[in-house]
């Protein structure tokens, strides 16, 4: 019994998807020239698709789980479960103008012309806010359709905004936030669910893991209880005592985005030696 796992065959969710999959301790060969690779010591196969195929494939049964953005799921309105966000593939979808064109609400929207990939997404949101707006619906290069008087306005993915602005562009307004998920099939065999368990696992470990850092340190034992309670790590921290008399070695793990702030606390409480090094995987709590 395997699971057939449906990735990105090329793009900027591909490289990622992959590589999230080896860290999850599963070989595959990287062999996009077939579009169908099976794993070596875990009971999955991997098929290369195109992106917006991905939804449907795995709605219809033919990959039982699939690596895509939500973006898409959200477009394509398939029958998928959605399991997990992977963390990675983060970006938006934004309501442009041209730089020069007065905007001040979403009320300025109103019988404009707007350029997008995403009609659905679009039109959901223009529907919500009451806006009249005609929806021009293209595929890729979403961002010249201003200049080339295509449309009024543009709706299309942003990472870091280089592209609109490269294109004349301002963002006004955010209408959806993506990440690449982890989806799935409806009904799979409870052998199948059991195997995507598994791998759920195994993603959620590696998951926390890239969020923290695991942090050694040497204090002095007057300073151990303040330094403890800053440092909670998984459960508590784990105190060691050193051969210099009045000295214990603290081992913790830190939640990344707090890293920096705790380590001015912990160095104000007295900590020295502040070794920094990063966690490969976190099993359970």
């Amino acid at each position: 019994m395997k699971v057939r796992l449906a990735v990105q065959k090329s793009g900027r969710l591909s490289e990622q998807s992959i590589q999230l999959i080896n860290e999850c301790g599963i070989k595959i060969r990287d062999s996009k020239a077939s579009l169908r690779v099976e794993a070596s010591n875990f009971p999955i196969e991997v098929y290369y698709l195109r992106d917006d195929d991905i939804p449907q494939y795995v709605a219809d049964g033919v990959a039982d789980i699939g690596i895509v953005g939500e973006n898409v799921v959200a477009e394509k309105a398939a029958d998928v479960r959605r399991l997990e966000g992977l963390g990675f593939g983060e970006c938006r979808l934004s309501i442009a103008v041209r730089r020069d064109a007065v905007f001040e609400n979403l009320s300025d929207l109103t019988g404009k012309s707007i350029a997008t990939s995403y009609p659905k997404i679009l039109s959901g949101f223009l529907n919500e806010n009451g806006i009249q707006a005609r929806i021009h619906e293209i595929s890729g290069s979403v961002e010249i359709a201003p200049g080339i008087g295509l449309s009024d306005a543009v709706c299309d993915l942003v990472s870091s905004g280089s592209t609109l602005f490269m294109n004349g562009l301002r963002e006004v307004a955010t209408i959806f936030r993506s990440e690449a998920v982890l989806i799935a099939h409806p009904a799979v065999s409870p052998e199948q669910e059991k195997i995507v368990e598994d791998l759920l696992f195994r993603i959620r470990s590696v998951n926390r893991a890239r969020a923290t850092k695991y942090i050694v340190l040497n204090a002095p034992n007057e300073s151990l209880d303040t330094i403890a309670q800053l440092l909670p790590g998984v459960k508590s921290p784990s105190i060691l005592p050193l051969a210099k008399s009045g000295w214990s070695s603290l081992h913790s793990v830190v939640n990344e985005n707090d890293f920096w702030e705790v380590i001015e606390k912990v160095r104000e409480a007295g900590a020295e030696g502040i070794l920094v090094l990063p966690v490969e995987k976190i099993i359970g709590a």
